[in-house]
């Protein structure tokens, strides 16, 4: 019998309402919990309670576009987030066509402007364990550049992770995204963070989505976060996703502008490897 009288246990039995019986530390930051109706959830202790409470509006704001498959949110306290624990399986052709349909319809869902933070979900919000300000603005190119590539290029030439002249070619790519953008598109209801490690592939033959860095932004982004670190059976996820939602002409060619973020940011928390690629990819960009 579990008789922990606080952490993960504790959190788990308040925020549910039954008694833990168990618990498994799986990180350091996660916990598997027993519970006695013979339910298990996850517990996750996150670093500051916004970043908890980012999570957990993020979750919910997936959720009410009834598309996605994510884990129900039991509950928010201070750093502490209890969800439902997803059985792990395999990946699959169907479960990767399912899952482009539901991406697609969680895009669809909307949002009134780039940058729009979940309901409930602070301005502040994180992607990974990086700040990310959720500020709007009505034109994708100019908003990207301003709140998503360029803070965290700063942050890498503070750090000293990109030199002074290198970081001009990031600068002249931001300057070029309202002619390389491509056609115009309405903010869409991102994920923010989709990359394969926040794919589970469920014993129950779905993919279910998890730690979310959800917000209004463009469509082409989770798209291209799944491309740079790989997704099983993604042609299958892109037939899916075009099924309900055909992607704009020349969207393959301008995957390099939406990795863009999510590389600085990866500069910005392990380092030089990450802010190679970047510059790598600007450039790339800037020659197509």
């Amino acid at each position: 019998m579990y008789d922990g009288d606080d952490g993960p246990g504790a959190v788990a039995a308040r925020l549910t309402g039954r008694t833990a019986t168990d618990e498994r530390s799986l990180s350091g930051a996660l916990t598997e919990v027993a519970l006695d109706d013979g339910r298990s959830v996850m517990v996750k202790r996150a670093d500051s309670p916004e970043e908890a409470r980012a999570e957990a509006a993020g979750l919910r704001w997936m959720a009410e576009a009834g598309t996605v498959r994510v884990p129900t949110t039991h509950g928010q306290d201070g750093p502490w987030l209890v969800t439902d624990l997803i059985e792990r399986g395999r990946p699959s052709g169907d479960a990767a066509l399912d899952l482009g349909r539901a991406l697609a319809g969680l895009h669809l869902a909307g949002v009134p402007a780039f940058g729009s933070a979940p309901p409930g979900g602070p301005r502040e919000a994180y992607i990974g364990r990086a700040p990310m300000r959720n500020a709007e603005g009505a034109e994708w190119p100019q908003w990207c550049a301003e709140h998503r590539v360029l803070p965290y290029l700063r942050r890498a030439v503070d750090d000293g992770t990109i030199a002074v002249p290198e970081a001009e070619v990031i600068e002249r790519l931001c300057a070029r995204l309202p002619g390389l953008a491509g056609p115009t598109e309405p903010p869409a209801r991102l994920h923010g963070d989709l990359w394969n490690g926040n794919v589970l592939w469920g014993a129950d033959g779905h993919a279910w989505l998890i730690d979310p860095a959800a917000h209004g932004g463009h469509r082409e982004t989770d798209l291209a976060m799944l491309h740079l670190f790989g997704c099983p059976h993604l042609d299958e996820v892109l037939r899916g996703y075009e099924r309900v939602a055909p992607l704009a002409d020349g969207w393959s060619d301008r995957i390099g502008l939406h990795q863009l973020f999510p590389l600085l940011v990866h500069a910005v928390l392990f380092g030089r490897g990450y802010a190679e690629q970047a510059l790598s990819t600007a450039k790339a960009a800037l020659e197509r």
